[in-house]
Order: C-alpha cells, then sequence, then structure tokens
C-alpha cells in the first residue's frame, strides 16, 4: 500500500475524537450530524454529543503501510487499522503510533488485532515550516504497554481550603530512550512536539485531580520550545481538553503561553495561586503547564554539549483551593539579567556561557530564592521533608542540595535527570511530581526552580491528606515511567531522527 487514504475521511471536530449517538434507537456516528440513518426526520433535536478522548477502544483489524508517500513520507513504516469503541456500535480509523518498524521486519498482525487502545494526541503528517501543523487525535497506542487506560471521572469537591495549592498533577514522556554516559533521556517519537507533550500532560492532570474541565478559568503553558514563533501553545491545549465553559467550537478561558528558560511553568504557580484566591475572578482552577522537546545541536556543532543532557516531556498542575492534595505555604522569586543561556531569534538551537551557567547563574539564584524563602516562612533544613531545584544535569542539583545542607534523602526522590533528561520548563515539576508520588501528608515539600537569564522560584508546600485518596487514579507515575518494562532504546541516529520531528 502506498499511503493513508487522503484525510482518511476524517469525521471529526477539531483535534478531539467526537461523535453522535441517537436517543430514540441508540445508533452512533463518528461525526457530528443532526439527523439519525435510521429514524430520520423524528430524530432532530435528539442526537446526543459523545466524547471518545478518554475512552478505550480495541483494535479490530490492521494492515501495514509499508511505502507511505507525501506528507507520511517522515512516519517511515506504520500501522494503521479500524478502531471499535462501545462493543463495535461506532469504528474509526487510526494510525498506532510510537512504533518502530524496522526496513524488511516481518509483522505478526495477530500481535497486535484484538486489542485494547487508547487515543493520543499527535502531529497528523509533515507540513512545510511555512504551514499550520496539523495534530489529531486518531492515533492511538495500546493500553496494556506503557500508557495504560486511565478513567476521567468528574468529582464533586468536598473540602475548601484557607490557601491556594495544588488540586492534581500530571507527568507526560515518550517511552523512548536513549542511554549514554550512565544516564537515560526520554526522545520523544516522530509525531510529538511540545504541544503534544502538553496537551498529554494536561489530560492526565485532569484524570488525576477529577475536576471538570469546564471549570478551569486559566490555562498557562510555558516552553521554550515551541513550534511557533508566533502562536500559543496554550489554545491548542484549552481547545482539545475543552477547557473552560464551550460555545460555538469557542473556550471560555484565557490561555497564555509564557516564557522563561527552564522556569517558564513555575514562574505561574503564584499567578495562578492569586488568581484562583481573588474571588471576583470567578475562575475556580487553573491549569500549569511546562512542556518542552529540549532542544540542542547536533555534538558536531557549537553548543553541542548540551546534547548530552536534553531530554522530552511535560508536567500538568491544577491549581485550585478545593480539595487540594498540597497548600502552598508561600513563595520568593529573585531575577538578575545574567545571560548564561540563550536562543537568538531564527535560530535552531540555544547556545550556553560553558561554566558560567554554573556559580553566577544557576547556583547564585537557586540558593538566594531558597535561603530568602526559608527565612521569611522561620524554616530550618530539618524542617523541609523534600528539596526539589531544576535539573539541568547530574550534578547541579547535588551540588546546590548540599551546599543548603540537605540531605541525600532529602533531595535523592526528586532527582530524575538521570531517567528522563533536562526536560527544560518541566524539569522541576517532573521532579516536584516524584515526590508528590510517594510523599505522605503534612509533609513539607521545598521546591526551586531555575530559568536562564537568570531567576528562580522558590516554594513551600506542605501535602494534605488528600494526597492518598487522589493516589489511585495515578497510574502513569514518575516511577512508571522511568522503570517501565515496555521502553524501548534506540541509537544516536535515531534519536536525531526523531527529535526533529515531522
Amino acid at each position: 500500500m502506498s499511503s493513508e487514504p487522503i484525510e482518511r475521511r476524517v469525521s471529526y471536530l477539531g483535534d478531539r475524537l467526537r461523535g453522535r449517538r441517537c436517543h430514540i434507537c441508540g445508533k452512533e456516528y463518528f461525526d457530528i450530524r443532526d439527523y439519525c440513518g435510521n429514524c430520520g426526520r423524528k430524530s432532530f433535536g435528539k442526537m446526543v454529543d459523545m466524547d471518545l478522548f478518554y475512552e478505550e477502544g480495541k483494535l479490530e483489524v490492521c494492515t501495514f503501510i509499508n511505502n507511505p508517500t507525501n506528507k507520511f513520507t517522515k512516519l517511515g513504516g506504520f500501522i494503521y487499522g479500524i478502531i471499535a469503541f462501545h462493543d463495535g456500535k461506532i469504528k474509526v480509523p487510526g494510525r498506532l503510533t510510537d512504533q518502530i518498524i524496522k526496513d524488511g521486519e516481518e509483522i505478526d498482525f495477530s500481535l497486535f488485532e484484538g486489542r485494547a487502545v487508547v487515543p493520543r494526541f499527535r502531529r497528523r503528517y509533515s507540513v512545510g515550516r511555512s504551514d499550520v501543523i496539523p495534530t489529531i487525535s486518531l492515533a492511538f497506542t495500546f493500553s496494556d504497554e506503557y500508557y495504560p487506560y486511565q478513567e476521567h471521572v468528574a468529582v464533586k469537591p468536598d473540602k475548601e481550603y484557607d490557601a491556594p495549592g495544588i488540586v492534581g498533577y500530571g507527568v507526560y514522556t515518550s517511552r523512548f530512550r536513549i542511554r549514554e554516559r550512565n544516564m537515560e533521556r526520554s526522545v520523544p517519537f516522530i509525531d510529538e512536539d511540545s504541544i503534544t507533550a502538553a496537551v498529554e500532560a494536561g489530560k492526565l492532570a485532569l484524570i488525576h485531580c477529577g475536576v471538570d474541565s469546564s471549570l478551569v478559568g486559566k490555562v498557562y503553558v510555558g516552553s521554550e520550545s515551541n513550534p511557533y514563533a508566533v502562536k500559543p501553545i496554550a489554545s491548542k491545549v484549552a481547545q482539545v481538553l475543552r477547557l473552560g465553559e464551550e460555545e460555538d467550537d469557542m473556550q471560555g478561558v484565557d490561555a497564555v503561553d509564557t516564557e522563561f528558560a527552564c522556569k517558564a511553568a513555575t514562574s505561574m504557580f503564584k499567578d495562578a495561586a492569586s488568581l484562583v484566591s481573588y474571588p471576583k475572578s470567578n475562575i475556580e482552577y487553573a491549569l500549569v503547564i511546562g512542556a518542552d522537546n529540549s532542544q540542542a545541536a547536533p555534538r558536531n556543532c557549537p553548543g553541542g554539549e548540551l546534547d548530552l543532557f536534553v531530554g522530552y516531556g511535560g508536567c500538568g498542575y491544577v491549581l485550585g483551593r478545593q480539595d487540594l492534595i498540597a497548600e502552598i505555604e508561600g513563595w520568593y522569586s529573585c531575577t538578575s539579567d545574567t545571560p548564561d543561556f540563550w536562543r537568538r531569534d531564527g535560530e535552531p538551537f540555544p547556545m550556553h556561557g560553558g561554566r558560567f551557567t554554573g556559580d553566577p547563574a544557576y547556583f547564585k539564584h537557586v540558593k538566594k530564592a531558597a535561603i530568602k524563602l526559608m527565612t521569611r516562612l522561620n524554616l530550618q533544613v530539618e524542617d523541609v521533608n523534600y528539596f526539589v531545584t531544576h535539573q539541568p544535569n547530574v550534578s547541579f542539583p547535588v551540588r546546590i542540595a548540599k551546599e543548603l545542607g540537605f540531605k541525600e534523602e532529602q533531595y535523592s526522590q526528586s532527582l530524575q535527570v538521570t531517567k528522563f533528561g533536562n526536560t527544560y520548563s518541566g524539569s522541576s515539576p517532573l521532579g516536584l511530581a516524584a515526590v508528590l508520588d510517594i510523599a505522605e501528608p503534612d509533609e513539607r515539600i521545598l521546591l526551586v526552580s531555575y530559568g536562564s537569564g537568570a531567576g528562580s522560584d522558590a516554594y513551600s508546600l506542605i501535602t494534605t491528606s488528600q494526597i492518598l485518596d487522589k493516589r489511585k487514579r495515578q497510574k502513569l507515575t514518575v516511577e512508571y515511567q522511568g522503570e517501565n518494562p515496555f521502553l524501548e532504546y534506540v541509537d544516536y541516529t535515531t534519536y536525531r531522527r526523531l527529535k526533529l520531528g515531522m
């Protein structure tokens, strides 16, 4: 076969799998239609909206596209098939993603057909650099492998807190890794980028917190690897996740991108906390996401040293004042014009100031923010259960933790750079998620992020009893993603190809 059918006869609205069901006879359709083919005129006004975005389907039959053409060539060979939902009442065409098929490899379709799959939000096909990037949710992965199926159930909150804090969170990384120099780094699949990571992280955060997406009134997406120079990631996240009240295919939500190198997301924690605490804002929840396909030049180019540490992924945090898993006790930020790391407009890869990135940049700002906040809150090192900071490499977070007086048991749980690499805007949020995955109630977490250019945000968080209640909803934990048996390791050539994407 040569390629996927043009437009795949797609009958979906936007990037989310939707359909309609006849309220009279129950027949389901994978399109937005006003009447039922069985019931005719009497079904007008009685077609019920149906959403498959959070559902689990089954791969009924599939084939191998061994020589894709035109916009699909960068995918290489791929599996394409028919996915059934609701016991076969509705069937949709879709691509099985996250599969690297080698040339000449024999494929046993019996290993694929009949298995449960979940929708994934991905790039649809390749376009030119001046075109809008097409995305879709008609890509699927097996739910019994790296990405398990997780049901999204909106739960009515039962407790309001005096202070704002974290209501839920989600971490998303690819199952692909490159292993070098005693560390592993997450690698995006060919159809992934910072936009797809942001959507998936936000989706997982909503699942974990049990918040109705229509109640999210603000979304921030922090990134330094937006595929667009002018066009936000946040608007895509808002539409796909259906944040805020929806009317006429528009979302009643404020969506904005932020950029401050690797603290682009943590900078917004305090803004989100302030917003949900202000009565006249009428915003109950805010979603903060940090997502990056961390950039680095090839190793034989200037700035290629960064290529040893960059990773891929996203983290999403829902903030509010109801059903918190961690209250925000206080925060402090500091900033200076310290050009330790930069990327000029139009340049594909960043540059850095060598040793200059350490002492006058990272260490100075992290230390100042941490000490200032601890002083303001009258905290000693022994009052902190966990210390989390930005992880650009293996040595920096360990050194600053020791300089501040923290012991290994206070910072080791957050150190995830050896498993995922430096995920830039998602780096310290990922370390925080690793701690929240195992923290007990009434424990204090000191989070100190860092962003080149330069600045740090320090937060003191105190966990609540509800952290245990919500933990059962969290299947895709940091540990699960770091130690998963379905990880696939790639060589450097494949890594660079996947990193550049479609």
